[in-house]
């Protein structure tokens, strides 16, 4: 039976370890969290198109027609992001074929982001993808709309739209619109505050996506902008990579920052834990 002097001898490996363990933890938590919620958000996408692949011709033409219809509507009315109940349940049926409140997802390349969009900017949907923002066109590749994405930056679960900030004018990303791909190219970057929403008007005969979301990282003071206008779609659009430089996310850096500090911090506590070899006894 170890004694209380044992005991207390080897109470500050104990309080070590336990700090070793946690850190680990602390440490791979986001990797961890961001890698289970990309498989989520995956099988959200496969799960889609999927359903997509059943849907017959006069289903997407019904579906298409609607979402034209409620755009057109759109530019005649003043821009408000507070929508009634009605308008709202009306809001909610339009490129809803699979009853799951997804619209579609978006791709960019440049930084990684393969993610379902949902109708609506509520927590529950920026928690796991990203919104679509009630009172904007939805994105139907045709004149005189403007349709607002959000997403989150900074969560330790879900990488989302953290590296937004990591691009530039003339990097491309995809809609993916029920049985339609439309491709855009980002022509202006912006920092506003959360109240000044001109930027996300509607202007005559043009099509543009706006991808939003928090900035300074970790403040979320300002609301970061970056507006794109629809190009023509071909496989060379998907593959332009405007930036010089291959830019890296924070998930990719983080294991390769903290990894040498937790070997160092594991070999010091073996070396604290490590018995002294027993002198041999001396023969009579």
């Amino acid at each position: 039976m170890a004694t209380k002097k044992g005991i207390k001898k080897q109470l500050p490996n104990f309080i070590f370890a336990a700090i070793f363990i946690a850190g680990i933890c602390i440490f791979l938590y986001p990797s961890v969290s961001n890698y289970i919620n990309s498989k989520h958000q995956s099988r959200a996408i496969s799960n889609y198109e999927d359903a997509m692949a059943n849907i017959s011709e006069e289903d997407y033409t019904k579906f298409w027609q609607e979402a034209y219809a409620y755009n057109e509507a759109l530019v005649e009315k003043p821009m408000s992001f507070d929508l009634t109940e009605e308008e709202l349940a009306e809001y909610n049926k339009i490129l809803d074929p699979t009853g799951t409140g997804i619209i579609g997802y978006i791709e960019i390349e440049n930084i990684g982001v393969n993610l379902p969009i949902y109708h609506g900017t509520s927590e529950s949907v920026l928690q796991t993808g990203i919104g679509h923002l009630e009172g904007t066109s939805f994105p139907t590749g045709t004149k005189s709309t403007h349709a607002v994405l959000s997403g989150h930056r900074g969560l330790p679960s879900s990488k989302l739209f953290s590296d937004l900030d990591q691009m530039i004018v003339g990097d491309t990303f995809l809609l993916h619109i029920m049985d339609q791909t439309f491709a855009y190219q980002v022509d202006q970057i912006s920092i506003v505050l959360p109240e000044e929403t001109t930027g996300l008007s509607i202007f005559n005969d043009e099509e543009y996506v706006t991808l939003v979301t928090c900035t300074p990282y970790g403040v979320n003071t300002h609301r970061l902008l970056v507006r794109a206008r629809r190009v023509d779609y071909n496989e060379e659009t998907k593959l332009i990579v405007p930036a010089d430089a291959t830019r890296y996310g924070t998930m990719i850096i983080a294991p390769f920052v903290g990894a040498p500090v937790l070997l160092i911090a594991f070999i010091g506590f073996l070396f604290r834990t490590r018995k002294p070899k027993k002198k041999n006894a001396k023969a009579k």
